[in-house]
């Protein structure tokens, strides 16, 4: 058993004191996927309403040997590189098209989770026999830090994809994509997912099924930090409250307490007091115009290349290269 002294030295518990004691409070999307949260992610992705995973995927299933085009420019070889790969789903396109079409490539998974890029692996090794896999289970910067060690002669192609820049704010998105820009060479290039500003219906539609799923999405964080701390929130005493500005482009999800409440987290011998109705604020997806987009590239010192997008425009894969 670990001591107090111990726990607290943990990140994601000193991620939950600090979120749980600012105002107004908040919780780290981050903390999302633990292995239920990865069961009701999925679900979410089968969701008729979800349409961001299907968007991809059709571009993918698109416009896969434009993409190989845009890789393997001069046919030369190149590393596909993944942050957080998670089952891979929408990469298997790519993946099966540029292995028929004999591309001199090999595939870099990253992800922080070993358990997760085990499954991959393993599930790449029974569909793409021919298939040359090297996952890194490390944090995305530190992983390319190793290969730029290695002083690696293929161009890399950084897939960043479903999105997951949306849960940055702008200037952290900034700082990421600079930093990113550190671990590249002029060649390189850097593929991102990035979900289209569009009808407010349809975005509230997707952070807000009828089923609940989206809900339990959020709530299960309380129920791991119950799991992990000792703690005892009470899950139905909170509900989920989605919220989409289309001015900023700004999803937003809450957990509302429906009354004054307190909740003890034993292990970090820590209280929390909850007014009646105050929120914590979950993640934030965050939506773009194509002008936003090349405005983020231009701060971040890239340019977009090309822009693939999916037959209802609610989505781009946005390829760019370093200035």
């Amino acid at each position: 058993m670990e001591t107090t002294a111990e726990v607290l030295n943990d990140t994601f518990a000193t991620d939950v004191i600090e979120g749980l004691s600012s105002t107004p409070k908040f919780l780290s999307s981050k903390y999302f996927y633990d292995e239920k949260g990865d069961a009701i992610f999925q679900q979410i992705m089968d969701m008729p309403s979800y349409y961001l995973t299907k968007s991809e995927h059709e571009i993918f299933n698109t416009h896969k040997q434009a993409l190989l085009s845009l890789f393997s420019d001069r046919q030369q070889a190149f590393h596909l590189i993944e942050f957080g790969a998670g089952d891979g789903m929408k990469t298997k396109v790519l993946l099966e098209h540029f292995l028929q079409q004999k591309a001199c490539f090999r595939y870099l998974p990253i992800d922080i989770s070993e358990n997760v890029l085990s499954i991959l692996v393993n599930d790449l090794e029974i569909n793409f026999p021919g298939l040359e896999v090297e996952p890194l289970a490390n944090e995305y910067f530190e992983a390319l830090d190793i290969l730029n060690e290695q002083q690696r002669t293929e161009r890399k192609i950084i897939l960043f994809l479903g999105s997951n820049i949306g849960n940055f704010l702008h200037n952290e998105a900034i700082e990421f994509l600079r930093q990113m820009r550190k671990h590249l060479r002029p060649d390189d290039l850097l593929l991102i997912g990035f979900d289209l500003k569009k009808d407010p219906q349809i975005i509230l539609d997707a952070y807000n099924d009828k089923e609940g799923i989206t809900r339990n999405f959020n709530l299960n964080l309380l129920d791991r930090i119950n799991a992990a701390f000792d703690g005892n929130f009470d899950t139905s005493q909170f509900i989920h409250s989605p919220t989409y500005n289309p001015l900023t482009g700004a999803t937003k999800s809450y957990l509302v307490s429906t009354k004054d409440q307190e909740v003890t987290l034993e292990r970090l011998g820590k209280t929390f007091k909850f007014e009646a109705w105050e929120a914590i604020d979950m993640e934030i997806s965050q939506k773009y115009s194509l002008s936003n987009i090349e405005h983020l590239a231009k701060q971040a010192g890239f340019e977009v290349m090309s822009n693939f997008f999916d037959k209802n425009k609610n989505f781009v894969d946005s390829v760019w290269t370093m200035k």
